[in-house]
């Protein structure tokens, strides 16, 4: 544990980025911000580091359903709620509290904690489908619409992770679809972004449920 708790100045300066911001940011976003302050940090390095915060109780880690795995500054319980179009995520504050579960055996088991999952709009998302929707734009350019679209490029490292029984890395994507690792890096991050692929294991990538329903 006293390893676990040693602020080093990596750790110092993820956690830094984390209250600033106040968001909940994925590991590659947080990657993105702190590699201009330390041009020499690398992903691997930001991800072990974000795990050993999230472990020693210092920052909270949001795991939610079938998407990328994102941090939080403030590791005290609390509700999210996140859009389905753009992938923000916020936090809830809910008019009634939800029923709390005694942490005691309950149908077999010992209960730990708990989590709550709200899903919609955000209000920019929201906002840009009714002015669609007013123009009677809503089947043809309706975001939520176009969001869902594969190029081919996408498509073809979408179904090497649907073909594979683990994560796959970039080496092994750029191998099942003949395309180059900088094209399969940013088919990724797109990818990401809608939702269709997790991150399970460092710099391995899996597809997710969203992923599977996109390739039909």
């Amino acid at each position: 544990m006293d390893k676990l708790l040693r602020m080093t100045h990596q750790r110092e300066l993820i956690l830094d980025e984390l209250r600033r911001g106040k968001t909940h940011p994925t590991a590659d976003e947080l990657y993105e911000r702190i590699k201009k302050k330390l041009p020499r940090v690398s992903l691997a390095t930001v991800y072990r580091n974000l795990e050993i915060l999230s472990a020693a109780g210092l920052i909270k880690k949001l795991e939610i359903s079938g998407r990328q795995k994102r941090f939080d500054w403030d590791p005290e319980n609390h509700d999210h709620v996140y859009c389905i179009q753009c992938q923000r995520v916020d936090n809830i504050t809910l008019a009634a509290p939800v029923p709390q579960v005694e942490a005691t055996h309950t149908q077999g088991y010992r209960i730990t904690g708990r989590r709550v999952e709200f899903s919609g709009l955000c209000p920019n998302c929201a906002r840009q489908q009714e002015n669609h929707q007013s123009k009677g734009e809503h089947s043809m350019s309706c975001p939520s619409c176009s969001a869902g679209k594969l190029s081919d490029n996408q498509r073809q490292v979408l179904q090497a992770l649907a073909n594979s029984s683990e994560a796959c890395g970039s080496k092994e994507l750029a191998a099942a679809t003949g395309l180059e690792a900088k094209q399969i890096s940013c088919q990724i991050t797109a990818l990401k972004n809608k939702g269709y692929v997790d991150s399970p294991v460092r710099c391995k990538y899996a597809i997710t449920d969203q992923g599977k329903q996109a390739l039909g």
